[in-house]
């Protein structure tokens, strides 16, 4: 279990790393277009769609490490108030809930993913391919999903202990 743990959360922190290098390459690329907008007074074509999909990759790339560190907005004050088994096993019904959401959106993405590569579909100015940054996202989906399953298996275990 410590293992899948240690992967979980290594695997998490270096797509958590990539994502803040894409929001550095937003800050970059932004600077540069303010800053070839003034000097030369010729902006960087594509700007809103560069920052966009950096955007983009660094929600998705982000997630799961997010997840891991609980670092999203949790509603606790009902919870302290029930027993730790109840704890445990709400903690378990709202994981499973959540992996299903999250396994059929990346399930659906992938799919999207797909569309967009057969169509060869790209940003309107800039002119770049989309599927690789759906495929990111996915790839960012599949691993939140894997966050999840270990919370919940940290969850069954917990519950186990505690009957």
């Amino acid at each position: 279990m410590k293992k899948f743990s240690g992967l979980v959360e290594r695997f998490g922190r270096f797509l958590d790393n990539i994502a803040a290098f894409c929001v550095a390459a937003t800050m970059v690329v932004v600077v540069l277009n303010v800053i070839l907008r003034a000097l030369f007074n010729r902006p960087l074509l594509g700007t809103v769609e560069y920052v966009n999909i950096l955007t983009a990759v660094t929600i998705g790339l982000a997630l799961a490490y997010c997840a891991f560190c609980d670092g999203q907005i949790a509603v606790d004050f009902f919870m302290e108030k029930l027993p730790a088994r109840a704890q445990a096993t709400s903690d378990i019904i709202t994981g499973m809930l959540a992996l299903g959401f999250w396994g059929l959106a990346a399930r659906y993405m992938l799919d999207y993913s797909y569309e967009m590569l057969t169509t060869g579909l790209v940003s309107s100015t800039a002119q770049i391919p989309m599927y690789p940054v759906s495929y990111l996202i996915t790839f960012g989906l599949g691993a939140l999903c894997l966050v999840l399953l270990h919370r919940i298996s940290v969850s069954v275990r917990k519950a186990w202990e505690l009957a």
